[in-house]
């Protein structure tokens, strides 16, 4: 029972936080008259992909919790959460591009790390944190793409 709770609560933290930082500092009239590069994806896209990521997300830190003694994918993935929630109020509340795009990159970085760390001790959570990867890695080209454009 047990694990349950403590999925329960990976998954509120990840999915409720996400969902209220994306609320509370969502896109505004900003960035909707904001230059956009042509591989922009359209607005509606964005919440189901994130949903889909935080539960993956949320399995992933789950997994490592229960497994990880060294302490080491647990940190990390501590790290990309905190870099993960930054993101948005750094772009859409402050309307920083620039310093997004650091806090983007460094979100990338500690992905990969936990993919990396994750594969000799925990092959699923490193599988979940893929298309987190890639989304990231694209979301960087994106805000790349912005910061050149404005």
């Amino acid at each position: 029972m047990n694990r349950f709770v403590s999925l329960a609560f990976f998954l509120l933290l990840v999915v409720g936080g996400g969902a209220a930082i994306g609320m509370a500092t969502g896109p505004d009239e900003w960035y909707v008259r904001l230059a956009k590069p042509a591989f922009n994806p359209p607005s509606w896209l964005f919440a189901p992909v994130w949903t889909c990521l935080y539960v993956l997300i949320a399995i992933g830190g789950w997994r490592v919790s229960r497994g990880d003694r060294s302490r080491l994918l647990i940190g990390l993935w501590w790290a990309q959460l905190a870099l993960n929630f930054a993101w948005s109020p750094v772009f859409f509340a402050a309307h920083a591009i620039g310093p997004a795009l650091v806090v983007i990159l460094l979100l990338l970085a500690m992905i990969i790390a936990f993919v990396i760390a994750a594969r000799s001790r925990d092959r699923v959570a490193s599988w979940l944190f893929v298309p987190y990867a890639a989304w990231v890695a694209f979301a960087s080209l994106l805000n790349g793409a912005l910061f050149v454009m404005n």
